[in-house]
C-alpha cells in the first residue's frame, strides 16, 4: 500500500513557474514508476509526465514537453515536478500516481494508487 500526498499547487501568473512535491509512503516507493496527471473542470485526467523507478527514464505529455521536468528522490520517498512558463490552459487539479514495477505508462489505468490532488491555477 503507498499513499501520496501533493503539495506545492497554488496561484501563479501565466509565464510563471511552480515546483509540485509528492511525498509517499511505503518502503517499497523506489520500486514504484511515479507520474503526474492533471484535470481540468469538464475534462478527463490527462498525462502530464512520468518517471521509472531508478529516475533513469521519463516522458511527457505533448502540452508540456520543454517546460516542465519531472525529478524523484528515493531516499526521500518524493517526487517533483518542476512547471516553467505556465499557461492558463495550465489550470487544472494536479495528481500523483505510482504505478507498482519499474516502467511508466501514459494510460491513467495503469496506475495502481492516487493521491489527492492539489490545485495549479495560472492567470493570465
Amino acid at each position: 500500500q503507498v499513499q501520496l500526498v501533493e503539495s506545492g499547487g497554488g496561484l501563479v501568473q501565466a509565464g510563471g513557474s511552480l515546483r509540485l512535491t509528492c511525498a509517499a509512503s511505503g518502503r517499497t516507493f523506489s520500486s514504484y514508476a511515479m507520474a503526474w496527471f492533471r484535470q481540468a473542470p469538464g475534462k478527463e485526467r490527462e498525462f502530464v509526465a512520468a518517471i521509472n523507478y531508478r529516475g533513469a527514464s521519463t516522458g511527457y505529455g505533448s502540452s508540456v514537453k520543454c517546460r516542465f521536468t519531472i525529478s524523484r528522490d528515493n531516499a526521500k520517498n518524493t517526487v517533483y515536478l518542476q512547471m516553467n512558463s505556465l499557461k492558463p490552459e495550465g489550470t487544472a487539479v494536479y495528481y500523483c500516481a505510482a504505478k507498482n514495477g519499474g516502467s511508466w505508462y501514459i494510460s491513467l489505468h495503469e496506475y495502481d494508487y492516487w493521491g489527492q490532488g492539489t490545485q495549479v491555477t495560472v492567470s493570465t
